[in-house]
């Protein structure tokens, strides 16, 4: 049996990349993640958080953009891969992503631990 750290890494290598528009942010909005994927992340102040969740924003999203993406969680990830979560800008990837790592990305989402990051 696998453990989280497996799994996110090998759903990670099946979710197709794609260019977004420059500047945009659209998605970078407050997001739960499993506690596998926080354990990735930099922690943050509480004050930063609170920040971040006043502007309804990622408390990751800096004046460039992500500040973790190499390390973004899997739903950040998904955005934009899927017609179920389209890019209001239209960009996506040149192959969507496939139904059956989308069910498996939910899956792991909804049997583990969310957290607000």
């Amino acid at each position: 049996m696998k453990n989280n750290s497996e799994i996110v890494d090998q759903l990670r290598e099946r979710i197709p990349t794609f260019k977004c528009t420059p500047g945009c942010h659209d998605c970078c909005g407050p997001v739960t993640t499993s506690s596998e994927e926080m354990s990735r992340l930099p922690v943050k102040t509480i004050a930063e958080h609170e920040t971040a969740l006043d502007h309804y924003n990622c408390v990751h999203l800096g004046p460039n953009g992500c500040e973790v993406y190499e390390e973004r969680p899997l739903i950040c990830r998904v955005f934009g891969t899927t017609p179920n979560m389209p890019c209001p800008n239209g960009c996506r990837p040149d192959n969507m992503i496939d139904s059956k790592i989308e069910r498996q990305v939910h899956n792991y989402i909804k049997n583990t631990r969310q957290v607000l990051v």
